[in-house]
Order: C-alpha cells, then structure tokens, then sequence
C-alpha cells in the first residue's frame, strides 16, 4: 500500500502471502509509475532495503528517491520515528471498516476493489463533514 503524507491511498496491490514484502513493493510500486508527476520521495521501513531502492531509481529514471526511515539502533524501548506511523494509521482507518476486518474475498482483486471502496469512503465522509462546518459558518454569518 502506498500513501500520501496524510495517509490517503494512492496504489494498492493485494497478493498472495507467499510473497515476499519486497516483491509486492515492486508490484505497487509498477503500478503507481506515471499517475503522480510531483511525486519523488518514497518512505519506507527497513524491510525494503537494500537492492529495491536502485530499482525504484531505475524505474522511475531517477525521479523517485525511496528513503529507508529505520529507528534509532543505539535507543532502547518504544521510540516515535518519523513518517513511520502514516501507512498503519491509515491500515487503522481501514479496519474500522467490516467488510476489511476478516479476509471475506476470494480473489486478491476483489480485496483490492473493497480497500479502495472503503478509502473512497472515507474521503467522502470527510468532505461531507467539512462541508456542514463551511455550511454552518455561513449560516452563522
């Protein structure tokens, strides 16, 4: 899953759990190419370290850098990292959703037409919410 700085979805692919994290980072990452001109840096956990960041350089013909956010190696403990939190706030939002709380779909692209439904939700209620409070403002006025 890839998200904004807000944690709005941008590109999801769903696949089987068979493979590797990397693997689909790549999937999601082909699929995102050429629909966000403005974007050039992706953030990423240490999971996809490693050859996966010259791929995206390759892929993107250098546009895209993928930034590994890793934590602190000499602090102990909980630590707040940076951009970290944004993917599984939005994972958070996601499972509030009953349709998602269980794997009901049989094919990963029904999962993935379901995610996308509940993130189009989503953005929805927000307007819908930001709109009454412009409207009542006006009202007020």
């Amino acid at each position: 899953m890839i998200v904004d700085t807000v944690g709005l979805l941008l590109a999801v692919v769903v696949h089987s759990a068979g493979l590797q994290d990397r693997v689909g980072a790549t999937l999601v990452l082909i699929k995102l190419r050429g629909l966000f001109p403005r974007l050039r840096v992706i953030w990423a956990d240490g999971a996809y370290a490693g050859k996966l960041i010259l791929w995206v350089q390759t892929i993107s013909l250098g546009r895209w850098l993928l930034e590994i956010v890793s934590k602190d190696p000499q602090a102990h403990g909980f630590q707040v990292v940076p951009h970290r939190w944004v993917v599984e706030r939005t994972f958070a939002w996601l499972g509030r959703c009953r349709r998602l709380s269980k794997d009901y779909e049989y094919l990963p692209d029904s999962s993935e037409a379901m995610l996308y439904v509940a993130m189009i939700r989503l953005m929805l209620r927000r307007l819908a919410q930001s709109h009454q409070v412009v409207h009542v403002t006006a009202l007020a006025a």
